[in-house]
């Protein structure tokens, strides 16, 4: 076998952890040529020690030899490959390195966000055969070898002799340790182990012991072995994750297909709908398309339609929900009308083993897959998408805020029009950018105007709660009459509360101060269930009560309702005997756990749903007929240009879960501000009257999408006295670059959410027609920064979250 390598090639490599260059190297002289592959992980020299990187290009060596700033430099070699096959494909590295170009930020750093942890792990080992017993080489030996043993080494890897042993599993890492009960725990108060165990599954859910000892200590192997035989922990194996699937799976078996997917016949409109968009994916060439449906309208049948006309093609398809429970029962729904289909379930809640093979899976696939998941999955490496959905398109859960900033819509976008693909947006409630540029022919607008069955929308009535007190409770007299007569009528009702917890805030009567926490400055939420105060922010909590940190009174008074409150309160409206489930964050944060309640309300095992926005999206109850939101004003007034915007796609999406059966549906929002002018639009579920209207105000006020807009977020520790006299530099900095290029800039200024986990957080809004001119400023204060190792710096562009 020759194993003489050209010397005409060199490699760029993506290195995958800090500082996240990319370096140039050249091939080894004594290694098979046709393993080194683009999109390969590599070992590579750095220093003293080795890191891993992704191969990016393949060039001629004279790209650097004929170049008089870089013909002197003797590049070193690299050491080995670490694939046989390559993880991405050129075109998938094509959209990675558009994205980083877009964000400021490296290509190995997207790369390192992109990668499971386990794939991007230093500590691997190489095994060979050789008619003997195997032997194992760290990779930091592998660079040490002489040639001739290097080349033996080669020889048995190109053979199928040699393979990568993923790092070394800890054998406490194989036991997964995770709650079975929510709170309120029986355990002793004084079993602090206990229930520091306790608090750390219920913060960060299923566990390996490993992880638990590292955080508490060996002495928590005693608190787990008690814990377990009360039944409040189970410890299962770590490989058992396609069985918890398989647990889920079986929860939502136990419920009906939804009738808007069941049906056999397509209504004339999603015909209609669904032929013209077959003829879009017959043509092979990119295209963005926005379904604008009501709520009951199908748009999930559209979907399944136009998924199974890609897969016949050959082709892969991407159905992204914004909730995880949404995404699951999609799966369901799909896996009942499919049975035959293989459908990947990815999401950022799976454990790293899981989604590490699941990364695997989707890479070495020959074949077309359907994946079903949150916006991560648009990461995993496809070799041939022909369709990207976003169901429910305007929700703000498609763009990540934090690490990693990026849009799902404009991922997608970018995979489309590299793959030549389809990618279709879904909504009743469309963003405003995106129904703008269906006006513009940047989007082809589908509609799908009325529910099947031939439903209708729910009758939608505001309810006055100015004159409620403190003491009267949140739901208003006429709220709780259309309660009781909904369930003395056996029929089901969703009361929607954008508020978790008990209380949300906790006043001390001695010094007339609510309690906070230290390191973000935000009032502290009640969870009664927990007996602590927490943190929504940096996960800070204690146990409650306590005496006050300011003045050590224990005279307290909790203000403000949450929904577990509503919960509690709605046991005194109710009869007794009328079953009340709650869906939040806190009580969803078992593995399962959302599955059962959903799944429980759909067999109409209890008459009311309690809970945040997570009920305003997508889910499907033919036998709820009364839907009431709790406290409307609560997002109408933060300081967003898309505040009213927000409220109303909330609004109708929670009217949209009464009436979606054959029983006339109704809706009651509680508000303290009958006069807004949403109301109008939502009681008449008129989106185009107030996209009208939106858009006159953002026209007026030139936000988007008449402008570019977007956030620089800066922060420093709290202690740093100089932060704010660097702040000012900063305005200098960007002020004086903005005059040239026609850029408002707006700051840098405290942000609504001053400080953060121990940082002052300052916001810098800038405005403008061009996004490099955007770039441009970010990019003068990335390079004029003097402190760097005290302000971080975040670009965001489009942001959805201007808190």
């Amino acid at each position: 076998m020759n194993t003489e390598q050209p010397v005409s090639l060199i490699a760029e490599v993506a290195l995958l952890s800090p500082p996240f260059v990319t370096l140039s190297y050249s091939l080894p002289k004594v290694f098979v040529p046709e393993f080194w592959k683009v999109g390969q992980r590599v070992v590579l020299p750095l220093g003293s020690g080795v890191r891993i990187g992704v191969l990016l290009a393949l060039k001629p060596q004279t790209e650097i030899t004929n170049n008089s700033q870089t013909k002197d430099i003797v590049l070193k070699d690299l050491i080995w490959s670490l694939d046989k096959k390559s993880f991405f494909s050129e075109s998938y590295l094509r959209v990675l390195i558009q994205l980083s170009h877009r964000l400021f930020l490296p290509i190995g750093q997207i790369l390192a966000s992109v990668l499971p942890i386990g794939l991007r792990s230093n500590q691997l080992k190489l095994c060979v055969f050789n008619g003997q017993k195997p032997k194992k080489y760290t990779l930091k030996e592998l660079r040490f070898f002489d040639e001739e043993t290097y080349r033996k080494l080669a020889e048995l890897w190109a053979s199928g002799q040699g393979g990568i042993i993923e790092r070394n599993i800890n054998t406490l890492e194989n036991e997964l340790c995770e709650l079975c009960v929510d709170p309120p725990w029986a355990v002793r108060p004084s079993a602090k182990r206990q229930i520091a165990l306790l608090e750390l599954l219920w913060e960060n859910g299923a566990l390996n012991r490993k992880i638990i000892q590292d955080k508490l200590g060996a002495e928590a192997n005693e608190s787990l072995k008690r814990l377990s035989e009360l039944g409040f922990v189970k410890v299962r194996p770590a490989q058992g994750e396609e069985a918890e699937a398989d647990e889920i799976q079986k929860i939502w078996e136990k419920v009906p297909l939804n009738e808007e997917v069941s049906a056999f016949e397509l209504t004339n409109a999603q015909q209609e709908v669904v032929d013209k968009l077959k003829d879009s994916l017959d043509t092979h060439q990119r295209s963005s398309h926005l379904l604008h449906g009501i709520t009951g309208s199908g748009k999930t049948v559209v979907y399944l339609e136009l998924l199974k006309h890609c897969l016949a093609q050959g082709r892969s398809v991407i159905l992204l929900a914004p909730e995880v429970a949404l995404a699951i029962k999609l799966k369901n729904d799909l896996q009942k009308r499919f049975p035959q289909q293989k459908i990947i379930l990815s999401h950022g809640y799976q454990t790293p083993t899981l989604r590490e093979s699941i990364f695997r899976q989707v890479s070495e696939a020959q074949e077309a897959l359907v994946i079903i998941g949150t916006r991560s999955s648009l990461f995993l490496p496809l070799k041939n998408p022909g369709l990207i959905i976003l169901d429910e398109e305007h929700d703000a859960s498609f763009k990540q805020d934090e690490g990693l900033v990026y849009q799902a819509k404009e991922l997608a976008y970018a995979i489309v029009q590299e793959y030549n693909a389809m990618l279709l947006l879904g909504s009743a409630t469309p963003d405003i950018k995106s129904f703008q540029a269906t006006k513009q022919g940047r989007l082809t607008l589908h509609s799908l105007p009325e529910r099947v069955g031939g439903g209708t929308l729910p009758q939608v009535e505001l309810v006055d709660i100015r004159h409620l007190t403190p003491t009267d409770g949140i739901l208003a007299k006429p709220s709780q009459e259309a309660l009781l007569e909904t369930i003395n009528k056996g029929e089901q009702a969703v009361i929607l509360l954008n508020r978790r917890g008990y209380a949300p805030l906790i006043y001390c009567m001695q010094c007339s101060e609510p309690i906070k926490c230290p390191h973000c400055d935000i009032a502290l939420t009640y969870h009664k269930a927990r007996e602590r105060v927490v943190c929504h922010y940096c996960g800070y909590n204690y146990a409650f009560p306590a005496p006050c940190p300011t003045c050590k009174s224990l005279n307290f008074v909790p203000f403000g309702e949450g929904t577990e409150k509503l919960e509690e309160s709605l046991s005194g409206i109710l009869p007794p005997d009328v079953k009340i489930l709650r869906l939040d964050r806190d009580n969803a944060r078992r593995a399962g756990r959302m599955e059962e309640i959903l799944a429980a309300f759909a067999r109409k095992e209890a008459q009311v749903l309690v809970g945040t926005q997570m009920l305003s999206k997508g889910h499907h109850f033919p036998d709820v007929t009364l839907a009431i939101v709790a406290d409307a004003d609560l997002g109408l007034n933060l300081p967003d240009y898309r505040a009213t915007e927000r409220s109303f796609q909330l609004f109708v999406q929670s009217a949209g879960r009464a009436g979606r059966g054959s029983k006339a549906g109704k809706v009651l929002i509680q508000t303290r501000n009958l006069n807004h002018y949403c109301w109008d639009y939502v009681k008449s579920t008129d989106f185009s009257g107030f996209f009208e209207v939106e858009l006159q105000k953002r026209k007026r006020m030139k936000y988007p999408p008449f402008t570019n807009l977007a956030l620089i977020r800066l922060s420093f520790p709290v202690e740093w006295k100089e932060g704010y006299k660097a702040m000012e530099l900063f305005a200098e900095i960007y002020k004086k670059e903005a005059e040239t290029l026609d850029v408002a800039v707006l700051g840098p200024a405290p942000a609504p959410l001053s400080m953060l986990r121990g940082r002052r957080r300052y916001n810098c809004l800038l405005k403008a027609q061009n996004w490099q001119h955007i770039r441009r400023i970010f990019q003068v204060g990335l390079q004029s920064n003097p402190f760097k190792d005290k302000i971080r710096m975040h670009l965001d562009l489009d942001p959805v979250n201007m808190m």
